[in-house]
């Protein structure tokens, strides 16, 4: 089992930047495709970000693309999301999720595609 847990959550003003960290423990994830997702009130959970089980893949959702950056540190089993130039459609309620990589430099971009998920960290953008 995967535990992770997600922080750096807060309420910041459009144009701010936040980075988000998340935690595993149980396994090393050194092994493990990483995601973030997002979910804002009312809507579903929406990909952000993936990364492959080494870092050398990530993908984006079109939305995000070019203020967002994932990035992992196997060495400390952690995956952060650098989020810049914030908007308030950015707002929603960020997951961590990971998957156990199946083949090459795989990135997952669909929620069932995870195997295990954190229990969330508030983002707030404020116009």
């Amino acid at each position: 089992q995967v535990q992770l847990v997600e922080s750096g959550g807060g309420l910041v003003q459009a144009g701010d930047s936040l980075r988000l960290a998340c935690a595993a423990s149980g396994r090393t994830i050194s092994s493990y495709v990483m995601g973030w997702f997002r979910q804002a009130p009312g809507m579903e959970r929406e990909f952000v970000a993936s990364i492959s089980f080494s870092g050398r893949s990530t993908y984006y959702t079109d939305s995000v693309k070019g203020r967002f950056t994932i990035s992992r540190d196997n060495a400390k089993n952690t995956v952060d999301l650098q989020m810049n130039s914030l908007k308030p459609e950015d707002t929603a309620v960020y997951y961590c999720a990971a998957k156990r990589s199946v083949f090459g430099e795989a990135v997952l971009s669909t929620a069932g595609q995870y195997d295990y998920w954190g229990r969330g960290t508030q983002v707030t953008v404020s116009s």
